[in-house]
Protein backbone atom coordinates (compact mmCIF):
# COMPACT_ATOMS: atom_id res chain seq x y z
CA UNK A 1 0.00 0.00 0.00
CA UNK A 2 2.94 2.32 0.62
CA UNK A 3 3.97 1.97 -3.02
CA UNK A 4 0.38 2.66 -4.09
CA UNK A 5 0.15 5.87 -2.08
CA UNK A 6 3.55 7.02 -3.32
CA UNK A 7 2.53 6.42 -6.94
CA UNK A 8 -0.76 8.24 -6.49
CA UNK A 9 1.13 11.17 -4.97
CA UNK A 10 3.59 11.23 -7.86
CA UNK A 11 0.79 11.21 -10.43
CA UNK A 12 -0.84 14.17 -8.71
CA UNK A 13 2.44 16.06 -8.23
CA UNK A 14 4.14 15.81 -11.62
CA UNK A 15 1.17 15.02 -13.91
CA UNK A 16 3.25 12.70 -16.10
CA UNK A 17 2.51 12.42 -19.80
CA UNK A 18 4.43 9.19 -20.37
CA UNK A 19 5.55 6.07 -18.53
CA UNK A 20 7.82 3.08 -19.01
CA UNK A 21 6.78 -0.09 -17.20
CA UNK A 22 9.55 -2.63 -16.62
CA UNK A 23 7.92 -6.05 -16.50
CA UNK A 24 4.77 -7.49 -18.07
CA UNK A 25 3.51 -9.82 -15.38
CA UNK A 26 0.24 -9.31 -13.53
CA UNK A 27 1.07 -6.02 -11.81
CA UNK A 28 2.80 -4.62 -14.89
CA UNK A 29 -0.22 -5.36 -17.06
CA UNK A 30 -2.61 -3.83 -14.54
CA UNK A 31 -0.44 -0.71 -14.43
CA UNK A 32 -0.39 -0.48 -18.23
CA UNK A 33 -4.19 -0.60 -18.18
CA UNK A 34 -4.50 1.97 -15.37
CA UNK A 35 -1.96 4.49 -16.70
CA UNK A 36 -3.31 4.30 -20.25
CA UNK A 37 -6.78 5.00 -18.84
CA UNK A 38 -5.29 8.12 -17.21
CA UNK A 39 -4.09 9.33 -20.60
CA UNK A 40 -0.39 8.47 -20.32
CA UNK A 41 1.61 7.18 -23.27
CA UNK A 42 2.85 3.81 -22.00
CA UNK A 43 5.80 1.68 -23.06
CA UNK A 44 6.03 -1.81 -21.56
CA UNK A 45 9.35 -3.68 -21.56
CA UNK A 46 9.52 -7.43 -20.88
CA UNK A 47 12.80 -9.32 -21.08
CA UNK A 48 11.10 -12.65 -21.86
CA UNK A 49 9.84 -13.46 -25.38
CA UNK A 50 6.18 -12.70 -24.59
CA UNK A 51 4.09 -10.76 -22.09
CA UNK A 52 2.36 -12.54 -19.21
CA UNK A 53 4.89 -15.40 -19.13
CA UNK A 54 2.79 -17.34 -16.60
CA UNK A 55 0.58 -18.51 -19.49
CA UNK A 56 1.51 -20.22 -22.76
CA UNK A 57 2.83 -17.95 -25.54
CA UNK A 58 -0.31 -18.61 -27.59
CA UNK A 59 -2.36 -16.77 -24.96
CA UNK A 60 0.38 -14.30 -24.09
CA UNK A 61 0.31 -13.18 -27.72
CA UNK A 62 -3.41 -12.39 -27.36
CA UNK A 63 -2.67 -10.22 -24.32
CA UNK A 64 0.14 -8.57 -26.32
CA UNK A 65 -2.31 -7.78 -29.12
CA UNK A 66 -4.79 -6.23 -26.67
CA UNK A 67 -2.06 -3.97 -25.25
CA UNK A 68 -0.99 -2.87 -28.72
CA UNK A 69 -4.60 -2.23 -29.78
CA UNK A 70 -4.94 0.12 -26.80
CA UNK A 71 -1.87 2.12 -27.78
CA UNK A 72 0.69 0.54 -25.45
CA UNK A 73 4.14 0.17 -27.01
CA UNK A 74 5.18 -3.38 -26.12
CA UNK A 75 8.87 -4.31 -26.19
CA UNK A 76 9.35 -8.04 -25.61
CA UNK A 77 12.73 -9.72 -25.46
CA UNK A 78 14.02 -6.44 -24.06
CA UNK A 79 16.01 -6.18 -20.82
CA UNK A 80 16.25 -2.79 -19.11
CA UNK A 81 19.80 -2.02 -18.01
CA UNK A 82 19.58 1.44 -16.46
CA UNK A 83 17.28 4.32 -15.55
CA UNK A 84 18.79 7.80 -15.22
CA UNK A 85 17.86 11.46 -15.26
CA UNK A 86 17.39 12.67 -18.81
CA UNK A 87 19.42 15.58 -20.11
CA UNK A 88 18.02 18.98 -21.09
CA UNK A 89 15.75 18.91 -24.09
CA UNK A 90 14.76 15.24 -23.65
CA UNK A 91 11.06 14.40 -24.18
CA UNK A 92 10.80 13.04 -20.63
CA UNK A 93 12.34 13.43 -17.19
CA UNK A 94 13.93 9.97 -17.23
CA UNK A 95 16.02 8.00 -19.70
CA UNK A 96 15.64 4.22 -19.89
CA UNK A 97 18.43 2.21 -21.51
CA UNK A 98 17.67 -1.36 -22.58
CA UNK A 99 18.98 -4.05 -24.88
CA UNK A 100 17.07 -6.56 -26.99
CA UNK A 101 17.71 -10.31 -27.04
CA UNK A 102 19.50 -9.71 -30.36
CA UNK A 103 21.88 -7.27 -28.67
CA UNK A 104 20.39 -4.09 -30.13
CA UNK A 105 20.28 -1.03 -27.84
CA UNK A 106 16.93 0.59 -27.05
CA UNK A 107 16.40 4.01 -25.46
CA UNK A 108 13.11 5.45 -24.25
CA UNK A 109 12.29 8.67 -22.41
CA UNK A 110 9.43 9.01 -19.94
CA UNK A 111 8.19 11.10 -17.04
CA UNK A 112 7.57 8.01 -14.89
CA UNK A 113 9.23 4.60 -14.65
CA UNK A 114 7.65 1.68 -12.80
CA UNK A 115 9.78 -1.39 -12.05
CA UNK A 116 7.49 -4.38 -11.52
CA UNK A 117 9.85 -7.23 -12.33
CA UNK A 118 8.85 -9.67 -9.60
CA UNK A 119 9.40 -10.15 -5.87
CA UNK A 120 11.78 -11.98 -3.57
CA UNK A 121 10.92 -13.26 -0.06
CA UNK A 122 12.20 -11.00 2.74
CA UNK A 123 13.49 -13.64 5.15
CA UNK A 124 16.39 -11.98 6.96
CA UNK A 125 14.62 -11.86 10.33
CA UNK A 126 13.52 -15.48 10.11
CA UNK A 127 16.98 -16.66 9.05
CA UNK A 128 18.62 -14.76 11.90
CA UNK A 129 16.25 -16.58 14.27
CA UNK A 130 17.29 -19.96 12.87
CA UNK A 131 14.50 -20.71 10.37
CA UNK A 132 15.26 -22.84 7.32
CA UNK A 133 14.62 -21.77 3.74
CA UNK A 134 12.91 -23.70 0.94
CA UNK A 135 11.81 -23.08 -2.65
CA UNK A 136 13.18 -19.83 -4.13
CA UNK A 137 14.55 -18.79 -0.75
CA UNK A 138 11.16 -18.65 0.98
CA UNK A 139 10.79 -19.71 4.62
CA UNK A 140 10.28 -23.47 4.93
CA UNK A 141 7.03 -24.31 6.70
CA UNK A 142 4.93 -27.41 7.33
CA UNK A 143 1.25 -27.74 6.42
CA UNK A 144 0.38 -26.01 9.69
CA UNK A 145 2.61 -23.06 8.70
CA UNK A 146 5.06 -23.87 11.48
CA UNK A 147 8.70 -22.92 10.84
CA UNK A 148 10.21 -25.50 13.18
CA UNK A 149 11.03 -22.75 15.67
CA UNK A 150 8.95 -22.94 18.86
CA UNK A 151 5.89 -20.71 18.59
CA UNK A 152 6.95 -19.20 15.25
CA UNK A 153 4.71 -19.40 12.18
CA UNK A 154 5.16 -17.93 8.71
CA UNK A 155 2.56 -17.16 6.05
CA UNK A 156 2.22 -15.23 2.83
CA UNK A 157 4.80 -14.13 0.28
CA UNK A 158 7.74 -14.89 2.60
CA UNK A 159 6.78 -18.57 3.06
CA UNK A 160 6.82 -21.62 0.81
CA UNK A 161 3.50 -22.88 -0.51
CA UNK A 162 2.20 -26.43 -0.48
CA UNK A 163 1.13 -27.04 -4.09
CA UNK A 164 -1.35 -29.87 -4.61
CA UNK A 165 0.43 -31.10 -7.75
CA UNK A 166 4.04 -30.10 -7.10
CA UNK A 167 4.55 -30.34 -3.37
CA UNK A 168 6.71 -27.43 -2.24
CA UNK A 169 6.59 -24.25 -4.33
CA UNK A 170 6.81 -20.48 -4.00
CA UNK A 171 3.58 -18.73 -5.03
CA UNK A 172 3.34 -15.12 -3.82
CA UNK A 173 -0.41 -14.60 -4.24
CA UNK A 174 -2.87 -12.67 -2.12
CA UNK A 175 -5.32 -15.58 -2.02
CA UNK A 176 -2.62 -17.95 -0.82
CA UNK A 177 -1.43 -15.46 1.83
CA UNK A 178 -4.91 -15.13 3.31
CA UNK A 179 -5.47 -18.88 3.51
CA UNK A 180 -2.04 -19.44 5.03
CA UNK A 181 -2.57 -16.56 7.46
CA UNK A 182 -5.80 -18.13 8.69
CA UNK A 183 -4.02 -21.43 9.31
CA UNK A 184 -1.06 -19.77 11.05
CA UNK A 185 -3.29 -17.63 13.25
CA UNK A 186 -5.50 -20.52 14.31
CA UNK A 187 -2.54 -22.75 15.11
CA UNK A 188 -0.77 -19.97 17.00
CA UNK A 189 -3.84 -19.91 19.24
CA UNK A 190 -3.66 -23.65 19.88
CA UNK A 191 -5.57 -25.00 16.87
CA UNK A 192 -4.61 -27.82 14.50
CA UNK A 193 -5.59 -26.56 11.05
CA UNK A 194 -3.59 -27.49 7.92
CA UNK A 195 -3.17 -25.47 4.73
CA UNK A 196 -5.09 -27.41 2.06
CA UNK A 197 -2.77 -26.35 -0.73
CA UNK A 198 -2.68 -24.11 -3.77
CA UNK A 199 -2.87 -24.58 -7.53
CA UNK A 200 -1.59 -21.12 -8.41
CA UNK A 201 -5.02 -20.04 -9.63
CA UNK A 202 -4.73 -16.52 -11.04
CA UNK A 203 -6.65 -14.05 -13.20
CA UNK A 204 -5.83 -10.58 -14.55
CA UNK A 205 -7.87 -7.99 -16.42
CA UNK A 206 -6.14 -6.20 -19.28
CA UNK A 207 -8.40 -3.46 -20.61
CA UNK A 208 -11.54 -5.32 -21.83
CA UNK A 209 -9.92 -8.76 -21.80
CA UNK A 210 -9.02 -11.22 -19.05
CA UNK A 211 -6.47 -14.01 -18.82
CA UNK A 212 -6.48 -16.78 -16.22
CA UNK A 213 -4.69 -19.97 -15.33
CA UNK A 214 -4.78 -22.75 -12.76
CA UNK A 215 -2.65 -25.83 -12.21
CA UNK A 216 0.28 -26.73 -14.44
CA UNK A 217 1.36 -25.82 -17.94
CA UNK A 218 2.83 -28.51 -20.21
CA UNK A 219 6.51 -27.97 -19.31
CA UNK A 220 5.70 -27.68 -15.61
CA UNK A 221 3.76 -30.95 -15.68
CA UNK A 222 6.60 -32.73 -17.49
CA UNK A 223 9.13 -31.47 -14.93
CA UNK A 224 6.88 -32.82 -12.16
CA UNK A 225 6.94 -36.33 -13.64
CA UNK A 226 3.62 -36.36 -15.50
CA UNK A 227 3.21 -37.31 -19.16
CA UNK A 228 1.33 -34.19 -20.26
CA UNK A 229 -0.78 -33.56 -23.32
CA UNK A 230 -1.78 -29.96 -24.00
CA UNK A 231 -4.30 -28.82 -26.58
CA UNK A 232 -6.02 -25.58 -27.52
CA UNK A 233 -9.73 -24.97 -28.02
CA UNK A 234 -12.23 -22.16 -28.56
CA UNK A 235 -15.85 -21.73 -27.55
CA UNK A 236 -18.42 -18.96 -27.08
CA UNK A 237 -19.21 -17.80 -23.57
CA UNK A 238 -22.93 -18.20 -24.32
CA UNK A 239 -25.07 -19.25 -27.26
CA UNK A 240 -23.94 -17.24 -30.29
CA UNK A 241 -27.51 -16.65 -31.49
CA UNK A 242 -28.11 -14.57 -28.35
CA UNK A 243 -26.58 -11.08 -28.78
CA UNK A 244 -23.30 -10.16 -27.14
CA UNK A 245 -21.45 -13.47 -27.13
CA UNK A 246 -17.65 -13.52 -26.77
CA UNK A 247 -15.11 -16.09 -27.89
CA UNK A 248 -13.00 -17.82 -25.20
CA UNK A 249 -9.57 -19.23 -26.06
CA UNK A 250 -8.43 -22.16 -23.92
CA UNK A 251 -5.42 -24.36 -23.22
CA UNK A 252 -6.05 -27.70 -21.47
CA UNK A 253 -3.29 -29.86 -19.99
CA UNK A 254 -3.91 -33.42 -18.81
CA UNK A 255 -1.92 -36.54 -18.02
CA UNK A 256 -1.79 -38.94 -20.97
CA UNK A 257 -1.82 -42.14 -18.90
CA UNK A 258 -4.51 -41.34 -16.33
CA UNK A 259 -6.51 -38.59 -18.06
CA UNK A 260 -6.15 -36.47 -14.92
CA UNK A 261 -6.73 -32.75 -15.44
CA UNK A 262 -3.51 -30.88 -14.64
CA UNK A 263 -4.01 -27.33 -15.85
CA UNK A 264 -6.26 -24.89 -17.69
CA UNK A 265 -5.59 -21.47 -19.20
CA UNK A 266 -8.28 -19.11 -20.49
CA UNK A 267 -8.40 -15.83 -22.39
CA UNK A 268 -11.46 -13.82 -23.34
CA UNK A 269 -13.59 -10.75 -22.80
CA UNK A 270 -13.92 -9.51 -19.23
CA UNK A 271 -17.68 -10.17 -19.43
CA UNK A 272 -17.17 -13.82 -20.44
CA UNK A 273 -16.85 -14.99 -16.81
CA UNK A 274 -13.20 -15.96 -17.30
CA UNK A 275 -12.52 -15.86 -13.56
CA UNK A 276 -15.45 -18.09 -12.66
CA UNK A 277 -14.74 -20.54 -15.46
CA UNK A 278 -11.14 -20.98 -14.34
CA UNK A 279 -12.56 -21.60 -10.87
CA UNK A 280 -14.48 -24.59 -12.28
CA UNK A 281 -11.17 -25.98 -13.54
CA UNK A 282 -9.43 -25.21 -10.24
CA UNK A 283 -12.12 -27.10 -8.33
CA UNK A 284 -11.78 -30.09 -10.66
CA UNK A 285 -7.99 -30.18 -10.32
CA UNK A 286 -8.19 -29.66 -6.56
CA UNK A 287 -10.26 -32.83 -6.26
CA UNK A 288 -8.19 -34.89 -8.70
CA UNK A 289 -10.80 -35.17 -11.44
CA UNK A 290 -10.02 -36.43 -14.92
CA UNK A 291 -10.52 -34.22 -17.96
CA UNK A 292 -13.38 -36.44 -19.08
CA UNK A 293 -15.15 -36.00 -15.75
CA UNK A 294 -15.29 -32.26 -16.35
CA UNK A 295 -17.69 -32.99 -19.22
CA UNK A 296 -19.98 -34.78 -16.76
CA UNK A 297 -20.34 -31.79 -14.41
CA UNK A 298 -23.89 -30.52 -14.07
CA UNK A 299 -23.34 -26.85 -14.93
CA UNK A 300 -26.05 -24.23 -15.36
CA UNK A 301 -27.39 -23.18 -18.76
CA UNK A 302 -29.53 -20.47 -20.26
CA UNK A 303 -28.79 -18.98 -23.72
CA UNK A 304 -27.94 -15.44 -22.50
CA UNK A 305 -25.37 -16.80 -20.04
CA UNK A 306 -24.06 -20.13 -21.27
CA UNK A 307 -24.48 -23.19 -23.50
CA UNK A 308 -25.66 -26.76 -22.87
CA UNK A 309 -21.96 -27.64 -22.97
CA UNK A 310 -20.16 -24.89 -21.06
CA UNK A 311 -16.99 -23.48 -22.64
CA UNK A 312 -14.77 -25.39 -20.19
CA UNK A 313 -16.56 -28.61 -21.12
CA UNK A 314 -15.97 -27.89 -24.80
CA UNK A 315 -12.27 -27.49 -23.95
CA UNK A 316 -12.29 -30.76 -22.02
CA UNK A 317 -13.86 -32.60 -24.94
CA UNK A 318 -11.29 -31.13 -27.36
CA UNK A 319 -8.54 -32.42 -25.08
CA UNK A 320 -10.10 -35.90 -24.95
CA UNK A 321 -10.28 -36.08 -28.75
CA UNK A 322 -6.69 -34.90 -29.10
CA UNK A 323 -5.36 -37.28 -26.42
CA UNK A 324 -7.11 -40.22 -28.08
CA UNK A 325 -5.19 -39.72 -31.32
CA UNK A 326 -2.31 -42.17 -31.85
Amino acid sequence: MGDTFALMGTLAEIAPASAVIVGAGYIGLEMADALTARGLAVTQAEQLPEVLPTVDPQLGALVHAELAARGVEVLTGTAVKSVSRAGPGAPGRLEVEAVTSAGEPVTRHADLVLVVAGVRPDTSLAVSAGASLGAKGAIAVDRGMGTGLPGVYAAGDCAVTYHRLLGEACLPLGTTARKQGRVAGENACGGSREFAGSLGTQVVKVFDQAAARTGLRDHEAAAAGFDPVTTGAEADDHKAYYPGSHRIRMRFTGDRATGRLLGVQLFGHKNAEIAKRVDIAATAIFHGMTVDQVSDLDLSYTPPLGSPWDAVQVGAQAWARHAAQP
